[in-house]
This record gives C-alpha cells, sequence and structure tokens, in this order.
C-alpha cells in the first residue's frame, strides 16, 4: 500500500506542468532565456500595452511567474505561489481580451487557462507530493488561501484599473484628421 493516491499525482503533474511553464514565460521576461526579451525589451512592450512604469511592471509580472511558478512546481508557499500567479495571468489576460477568446488570434485563452490552473492550485493545495506537506504546512495554512487570494485580487483590480484608464487617456489624444489631404 502506498502512501500517495492518485490525487497527489495529479497534483504534482499539475503543480510541475502549469508552475514549470510559468516559470519558463517569467525567466524570459527577467533573463530573456528561451527567446525572450529581457527586463528592457519586457519592460518597453509593458509600457506600450499601459503598465507603466515600463520596466517596474516587467519585473513585477516576471517575478510573479518566475517565482510563483518555481513556488507551485515544489509545492512550497502553494497559496501565495498560485495567488502571484493567478494576478500575473490576470493582467495578461488583460492585454489580450481586445483579440477574443482563443490564442490562435492572439486571444486570452493561454493566459486565462494558466491563471485559472494556478488558482485552482493555490484552493486545492499541493498534495503530500510536495515540500508544503514536508514542512508540515507551515507557509500552506488554510487561512492563507482568502488571504492571498483576496490581495491579489485587489492589487490586480488595482493595477489592471490603471492600465486601462492610461490606454483611455492614449485613445482620447489621438485625433482623427478632419478632412482627408
Amino acid at each position: 500500500m502506498t502512501c500517495y493516491d492518485r490525487r497527489d499525482l495529479g497534483l504534482l503533474l499539475l503543480r510541475l506542468g502549469t508552475g514549470g511553464v510559468l516559470a519558463a514565460h517569467g525567466a524570459q521576461k527577467l533573463f530573456g532565456w528561451f527567446g525572450g526579451h529581457g527586463l528592457e525589451g519586457t519592460g518597453q512592450f509593458m509600457e506600450s500595452v499601459g503598465y507603466a512604469p515600463g520596466k517596474a511592471s516587467a519585473t513585477a509580472a516576471g517575478l510573479a511567474e518566475a517565482g510563483g511558478g518555481t513556488l507551485l512546481a515544489l509545492g512550497l508557499a502553494t497559496p501565495a505561489a498560485g495567488a502571484a500567479a493567478a494576478g500575473a495571468m490576470a493582467g495578461a489576460s488583460a492585454v489580450h481580451t481586445p483579440n477574443g477568446f482563443f490564442a490562435a488570434s492572439g486571444g486570452y485563452e493561454h493566459a486565462a487557462s494558466l491563471g485559472l490552473a494556478a488558482a485552482g492550485l493555490a484552493v486545492a493545495g499541493p498534495g503530500r507530493l510536495s515540500l508544503d506537506h514536508a514542512l508540515g504546512h507551515t507557509v500552506d495554512r488554510n487561512w492563507m488561501v482568502p488571504a492571498a487570494l483576496g490581495v491579489t485580487a485587489a492589487v490586480t483590480a488595482v493595477v489592471v484599473g490603471l492600465r486601462n484608464q492610461r490606454l483611455r487617456k492614449r485613445e482620447e489624444g489621438e485625433q482623427q484628421a478632419l478632412f482627408e489631404e
């Protein structure tokens, strides 16, 4: 008889897959690995899509993705890790929303899927094949789940709201010619 069940194995696979993808995306932003643009290039992109200041936004997104993803994969501080990653993916989803749902047309499908998986792991917990379990769940308490998700939701709402405000002001500043020449 094994001390691990199907649920533990399933959570391990979900953590490794979701966390690995998130960590790789964060490494693209932070270090330019895996074909990424690093902080400078990502910062310029972030600024162009309304997240300002761009380099600070790139750093925050990169840390949330790389750090949250790595911690999810390890099953360590799972509520905070899942919430941080979910928040970063909510910000990414906001950028892709105008393109519709499907990733093939530049939509938010991929970001939303990663965010929902990360949030689901924050709620479900890491399972017994995790560092949280090995450490007696000292950084994976039940009260931490709503706290982490609540704080992340509030911060994400403010950040995305400010981004949307910047974009509206930018669009208002662009005027079309009244007459063609």
